[in-house]
C-alpha cells in the first residue's frame, strides 16, 4: 500500500470469527486459532502500520465486539473481545501523543455469515448491516485533525444484550 500511494493513512482490523459453543466444548486448537485471528492478528497489523501512521497522523480502527463490553458465560469470543478493546485502549495510549487516533468500534448483531453456524441471529433479534458498520468507521476516520473518537458501541434498536 505505501508503495503505491506513498503513504498510510488508515488502518481498519476487521478479521475475527466465533466458534459455536463455549470454553467447554471448545477444541483446544480451535481456541488458539480464534485467540491468534482475534487478538494477535489485530495486533500485529497494528505493529506493522505504526511507522506509517505516525507519520502521516493516520489512525487506527479495531473492530471490537458488544461481547467486548458485557461478559457472556464461557464464551472464549468476547474474552478475545475484550482483549481486542484494551488492545485499541492500549495503542491509543502509545501513539496518542504522536497524533495517531484509535478507534475501538464495537457493534451488536450485523446481518453477516457470523451467524450462520449458530442458526441465524439470536432470538429474532434486530439486526444492523454491514454497510452501517462501514459507515461508522468512515465517521471514525473521518474526524478533524486533533478529534479522536475512543469507542463507538453500536446496536440495534432493541438489542437487549
Amino acid at each position: 500500500m505505501v508503495d503505491t500511494w506513498d503513504r498510510l493513512d488508515n488502518v481498519v482490523a476487521n478479521a475475527g470469527f466465533s466458534l459455536p459453543g463455549n470454553l467447554e466444548s471448545h477444541a483446544p486448537e480451535d481456541m488458539r486459532a480464534m485467540v491468534l485471528t482475534n487478538v494477535l492478528g489485530p495486533a500485529l497489523l497494528v505493529r506493522e502500520t505504526l511507522p506509517h501512521l505516525r507519520e502521516s497522523k493516520g489512525r487506527i480502527v479495531i473492530t471490537g465486539s458488544v461481547a467486548g463490553v458485557r461478559n457472556t458465560p464461557g464464551n472464549l469470543y468476547s474474552v478475545t473481545k475484550w482483549a481486542a478493546h484494551a488492545l485499541a485502549e492500549n495503542t491509543r495510549l502509545l501513539v496518542g501523543k504522536d497524533g495517531v487516533g484509535v478507534t475501538v468500534v464495537a457493534p451488536g448483531v450485523v446481518d453477516t455469515p457470523f451467524w450462520d453456524e449458530r442458526g441465524g441471529t439470536p432470538e429474532a433479534s434486530p439486526v444492523m448491516t454491514a454497510e452501517q458498520i462501514a459507515d461508522t468507521i468512515v465517521f471514525a476516520v473521518n474526524q478533524p485533525a486533533g478529534v479522536d473518537i475512543n469507542h463507538i458501541t453500536m446496536r440495534p434498536t432493541g438489542q437487549l444484550g
